[in-house]
């Protein structure tokens, strides 16, 4: 990212001018070659060096809150994370040069579990917690805000510690595993083979005292255009009853928060809705996001266009995952 001087908002960002020549026949040379424009995204250092621009739960892909949306002005897409966000600044560098259809594989991206006096951001916690949402972001097969059906291949930085390593303490703590083997913090793969549009159990609901003629307008919008799958609230349907508009429009607008909120969409509606962390299922009426009696996750509908993207993408998660044990097997009969 540091080609990138200005990566906010992202459909402004472009390549530093004085590299352009160079960067134009290294993008020659991958759209020829049908090859991945190879991009190292770091939240943490953004978050770091921003000067307390940006929340720290943007940088750590946590919900923000209605009032704390991150929007492009130019583009008025929503944006979640800091990770979309860089991405997307990449994609727009690239078209800035006139080049499209490269797509962007994150090479490196990660938090680093310990830091020094003057680096209080770099937290077991906040290293745990930035990993495993990430997992989640990366396996819903969604891409950025502008390229929503172009998954990001992701890699993550890095597999051991490196206590050798010069310069500040947290340089020496990006692994997820200590060099004797130990893990450092847990990673979860527990949403593979499950898009998961919501990890935080949080849903999008229609306002107390919203406008009505707002909220039709809010829930024809997500049935229609949003693309909410807006079945369940059909007559005869288990989310029918309470038939009123607020309850018709909270489920239509979870519905397509849960969908599209990692690619871009935000619970807003013209101010009528609002994020809670309260599940407002009930009965037989299972809103997306939520969990059935079993406690089993229900996932969203669907989270948009597939890619052919999306195979490689879950091959890398999961060799990732069968690495992992493979390397705590190594060692656990290493330390016998």
């Amino acid at each position: 990212m540091d080609i990138i001087p200005k990566p906010f908002p992202p459909s402004a960002a472009t390549f530093n001018s004085s590299w352009n020549s160079t960067i134009y026949q290294l993008l020659q040379f991958l759209k020829n070659t049908n090859s991945s424009y190879m991009l190292n995204a770091y939240p943490y250092y953004g978050y770091t060096k921003g000067d307390g621009i940006f929340p720290i739960e943007y940088a750590l892909f946590r919900p923000l809150p209605s009032v704390k949306q991150i929007v492009d002005p130019n583009t008025l897409y929503h944006y979640n994370s800091m990770f979309d966000a860089m991405v997307d600044a990449t994609y727009y560098s690239i078209d800035a040069l006139n080049f499209k259809g490269i797509p962007i594989v994150v090479t490196e991206t990660g938090w680093p579990s310990f830091g020094g006096a003057n680096e209080p951001d770099a937290t077991e916690k906040n290293a745990e917690t930035y990993s495993n949402n990430m997992i989640r972001r990366v396996m819903n097969d969604s891409g950025p805000p502008s390229q929503p059906s172009i998954p990001i291949n992701t890699y993550i930085y890095e597999l051991f510690n490196e206590d050798k390593r010069n310069g500040p303490i947290s340089e020496k703590n990006w692994g997820i595993f200590y060099t004797n083997g130990s893990a450092v913090y847990p990673l979860s793969f527990s949403a593979f083979g499950q898009v998961t549009g919501n990890s935080s159990a949080i849903f999008c609901v229609a306002k107390d005292g919203a406008d009505a003629d707002e909220l039709q307008t809010g829930l024809s919008w997500a049935c229609g255009q949003g693309g909410a799958n807006c079945a369940a609230i059909q007559q005869g349907q288990p989310c029918y009853l309470p038939n009123d508009l607020k309850s018709h429009a909270s489920y239509a607008y979870n519905d397509y928060y849960q969908k599209k909120n990692n690619a871009g969409g935000t619970c807003d509606f013209d101010g009528t809705a609002e994020v809670t962390t309260q599940d407002p299922s009930h009965g037989s009426c299972i809103f997306s996001g939520s969990s059935n009696p079993g406690g089993v996750s229900l996932p969203p509908t669907a989270l948009g266009p597939s890619s052919p993207f999306g195979a490689s993408m879950n091959l890398q998660v999961t060799s990732l995952q069968y690495l992992i044990s493979a390397i705590a097997v190594f060692f656990a009969l290493v330390m016998l």
